[in-house]
């Protein structure tokens, strides 16, 4: 068990951690799908979102827009089709309406009483900004791809993150879904984490490229961490 009363700051991962980003990215893409006639199954569908979203973001930086307009893309590639000017935007178009996992806010509300909060997230400033209306909880810092000009699994976002809060990495923890995108590059600046384990027990690595990595705690949701930290859900 860690010590979390030595934290001054908690860093959260956005989308596929307070967000439910797949239950949003299949909202989005199964109706295009019918559209052209394919049949794919969930996990079919994220892990290809998974390969693409992160071989594009390896490149050179171009908004998040711009990643998931690429991704329609790429889907239409490797799946036979052209995607009509609608279909490329329909992941834009639908992000604002992601909605939070059920435990997140009252969560968020909760550690907010005791720590500051901060968003380290692969976004751009102006589509965090439709996400956050849905989060409520009014962060401290927020640090999006945009403003470092680069998408984790990058050092660089964190490394920027702790410039910006201005406070010792010993005081931070990092609380994330993705293994690939966060803890890893995290635990490699020194970072205390918490994993955020939403896929355990469920086929499939989801909307984040497979990886391992040993996070210093492991939690299936946002709630059970309130909990272990004895801290009031209301």
């Amino acid at each position: 068990m860690i010590d979390f009363n030595k934290y001054e700051i908690l860093t959260f991962d956005c989308y596929g951690t307070l967000i439910d980003w797949e239950g949003g990215i299949l909202t989005a893409l199964k109706p295009v799908f019918v559209n052209h006639n394919i049949n794919l199954n969930d996990n079919q569908i994220l892990e290809l979102y998974a390969e693409f979203e992160s071989e594009i973001e390896k490149g050179e930086f171009i908004k998040y827009k711009e990643v998931l307009r690429e991704i329609m893309q790429k889907f239409g590639n490797r799946l036979g089709f052209t995607p009509s000017s609608f279909e490329k935007d329909c992941l834009v178009n639908s992000l604002g309406d992601w909605k939070p996992f059920p435990d997140t806010v009252e969560a968020l509300q909760a550690l907010k009483k005791k720590f500051k909060l901060a968003i380290i997230s692969n976004i751009d400033d102006d589509l965090f900004a439709l996400s956050a209306k849905h989060l409520i909880v009014k962060f401290d810092y927020v640090i999006t791809a945009e403003q470092v000009k680069s998408y984790k699994p990058s050092l660089e976002n964190f490394k920027f993150a702790i410039d910006k809060m201005g406070i010792a990495p010993e005081k931070i923890l990092h609380i994330a879904q993705s293994i690939y995108h966060d803890i890893i590059p995290a635990k490699a600046l020194g970072l205390s984490s918490v994993w955020v384990n939403r896929k355990k027990d469920k086929e499939g690595s989801g909307a984040t490229p497979s990886a391992t990595s040993q996070p210093d705690f492991e939690v299936p949701n946002l709630k059970t961490l309130v909990h272990i930290m004895n801290l009031d859900l209301k």
